[in-house]
């Protein structure tokens, strides 16, 4: 405070940042995003095929690294946006705690490592990783800022996790998979549109501008859609995707984790942070556990 005005000081260069600001800018509770990598190795029932199962935690590991050095560049950004929000001024770039100098070299080396890791995938890997990493990026500067647009650019990236995922490991990807994570990811992100909304209701728009272009009521006439939808297209696809019929005793588990997220998106005015609450909250963790239990005695022990 300095003659009754509050300065806000963006430290751009200096020591060596703390290891706590490093680990917060790489934002590891989002890399939970990539664990849909590992969908094409469990409907391809080869999770326990060891030298597909150490290709796909290779294919893993390289997409964090990625996503964090997307993240990075996407916080250097919004840093001025980011302080308007009553969550992410705390984030070490937007705090001022992390200098851009500083976050930049992060990034470069997190980018040559993990680009780096997907060459050694192979090609179709490499551009995969390569197209994911653009589309963050251009989400980032400009497809966040068009209505519509913004949470379709979201649910492609969680798209491009799971074609990754398949790439990878050299197996051909289902088109109920990619349908249904598409769904799931739209999901996903309009949800978060809506707590967006609820939560910054009045300076949302300093935020993130194409609040300006929502409502509480379109978007949950948009998640009424979608939400019926992901439910119709799994059930279709344990129908008749080629795998065993018992595979539908999964439905079940499906819908309560749907159903279980509105809950949470409604009544408890969560939703803004997919992936906190995806490790928060206990009874949605129990259920895609048994999700994933049920789905793996059924498709490698029918």
């Amino acid at each position: 405070m300095k003659g009754g005005v509050e300065t806000n000081t963006v430290k751009q260069s200096g020591p060596l940042p703390k290891w706590s600001d490093v680990l917060a800018v790489l934002r590891p509770k989002q890399w939970t995003k990539n664990l849909l990598l590992f969908a094409g190795l469990l409907f391809s029932q080869n999770l326990f095929h060891t030298p597909l199962l150490l290709k796909t935690l290779l294919a893993f590991g390289a997409f964090c690294l990625l996503s964090s050095s997307v993240y990075i560049l996407n916080d250097i950004h919004d840093r001025e946006a980011d302080r308007k929000h009553y969550r992410k001024r705390h984030r070490p770039l937007a705090s001022g705690r992390l200098g851009v100098g500083q976050a930049l070299v992060i990034c470069i080396v997190l980018a040559a490592f993990s680009f780096y890791a997907a060459y050694n995938l192979g090609v179709p890997f490499l551009a995969i990783a390569v197209l994911y990493f653009l589309l963050v990026l251009g989400y980032s500067l400009w497809f966040k800022h068009i209505v519509i647009i913004d949470v379709f650019a979201v649910a492609l990236g969680f798209l491009l996790r799971a074609v990754a995922g398949g790439v990878a490991i050299a197996v051909r990807i289902s088109p109920w998979l990619l349908i249904c994570t598409l769904l799931l990811a739209l999901f996903l992100a309009l949800t978060k549109r809506r707590h967006e909304y609820v939560v910054m209701e009045y300076n949302g728009r300093e935020h993130r501008r194409v609040l300006a272009d929502y409502s509480v009521a379109f978007l949950d006439q948009l998640i009424s859609i979608v939400t019926s939808s992901t439910i119709m297209a799994y059930s279709l696809y344990t129908f008749s995707a080629g795998r065993t019929e018992y595979l539908m005793l999964s439905i079940p588990f499906v819908i309560y984790g749907i159903f279980r997220y509105l809950f949470l998106v409604h009544k408890k005015e969560m939703g803004g942070s997919p992936e906190e609450v995806l490790l928060k909250d206990k009874p949605l963790i129990v259920d895609i556990l048994l999700w994933v239990a049920v789905c793996v005695i059924i498709l490698y022990f029918d």
